[in-house]
């Protein structure tokens, strides 16, 4: 694996390397590599460019570098992906990328919850108001996750990765992280948990996906209009 980095530490992708090879990355991320704020702070610069509804702008990001509090989230993560792994597996048909990839996935994973508390950098986006209270879920969650997948995307580009995990919001760990890290628990929810490092190697590739025309309807469900 190999870096090829411009000058100013940036990989120079172009739009289409960048949304084709940022990976939820697990076993590559680089515990053991010290994590810069300004360049963090400048991938966030980045994503707060993303659409936000009626441009309120109402997220907040809480980054956590204290070693006691990674160790009580990266607890929270690991209790509440042990009873997940416990849980009947999706069936996918014979030659399915999903069935092939499964096992991959699941080990990977578990790396990710044996060693959560190792990341460098933690962060956990947060939206103002409640999804139940706030009409339209696609309209409340839509004003955060664009932005949080833009910063995931502006990682990537300075020889970074994440992993998007939303485990430890079940079974009354938001609010366990909210008590935690001072999150007003009443007027902010959370968008998930996100280890942060340096990558080992930058050389990620396209995932295996199911092609769009297999997902694909014009004008009416089931018209793949091919």
């Amino acid at each position: 694996m190999t870096d090829q980095t411009t000058d100013d530490g940036r990989l120079g992708l172009d739009a289409d390397q960048v949304l084709t090879t940022t990976r939820s990355v697990r076993k590559r991320l680089d515990f053991d590599r010290p994590v810069s704020r300004e360049t963090v702070m400048d991938a966030l610069d980045i994503a707060l460019q993303a659409p936000t509804g009626s441009n309120r702008q109402g997220w907040q990001w809480v980054f956590v570098d204290d070693e006691a509090k990674k160790t009580e989230l990266a607890r929270i993560y690991a209790e509440n992906f042990a009873l997940y792994r416990n849980l009947p597996r999706p069936n996918y048909a014979d030659g399915d990328p999903r069935a092939q990839a499964a096992d991959r996935v699941v080990d990977s994973a578990q790396y990710l919850a044996d060693n959560f508390a190792r990341s460098p950098l933690m962060m956990i986006p947060c939206i103002e108001g409640k999804p139940e209270t706030s009409g339209s879920s696609a309209a409340f969650w839509g004003s955060l996750l664009p932005a949080v997948w833009s910063f995931m995307l502006a990682l990537r580009e300075r020889g970074m990765g994440s992993a998007w995990t939303t485990l430890h919001l079940i079974n009354g760990g938001e609010e366990m992280a909210a008590d935690l890290l001072g999150i007003p628990f009443d007027r902010y929810s959370q968008g998930g948990l996100f280890p942060i490092a340096h990558t080992l190697g930058t050389d990620f590739r396209p995932a295996s996906r199911l092609p769009a025309s297999d997902l694909t309807h014009w004008n009416t469900w089931g018209n793949s209009g091919v």
